[in-house]
């Protein structure tokens, strides 16, 4: 499945939640691929951040990270520079789908 979030930033915060991005912990980008994660995009514009996320299911996602010391630092460290911190509760928190391009048959 794929999922669209938007989450924000505090103004002033950017340059920081970059070079926080630079530097995720190996820790837990595995127990983002262990949790049924194939792809996370992140997109910003300003303060505004747009994340698509390809994986099994997002609440599994959500549930298997939620506990992990590792993720729950890292959530710590990014409510630092989120104007609403991600607080796990919502697996249907995903932006609705408007529109759709799909793959015709034999696309890549």
């Amino acid at each position: 499945m794929r999922i669209a979030l938007h989450t924000r930033l505090k103004p002033g915060s950017e340059a920081e939640y970059e070079a926080a991005h630079r530097a995720v912990p190996a820790e837990l980008v595995a127990a983002i691929r262990a949790a049924g994660a194939t792809e996370w995009t992140i997109w910003r514009s300003g303060t505004d951040l747009f994340h698509v996320i390809d994986c099994e299911s997002y609440d599994k996602l959500l549930g298997e990270l939620a506990g992990l010391p590792v993720n729950i630092e890292w959530q710590r460290h990014m409510a630092t520079f989120l104007a609403v911190p991600h607080d796990y509760s919502d697996g249907d928190a995903g932006l609705p789908v408007v529109w759709e391009l799909a793959h015709e048959p034999g696309d890549a």
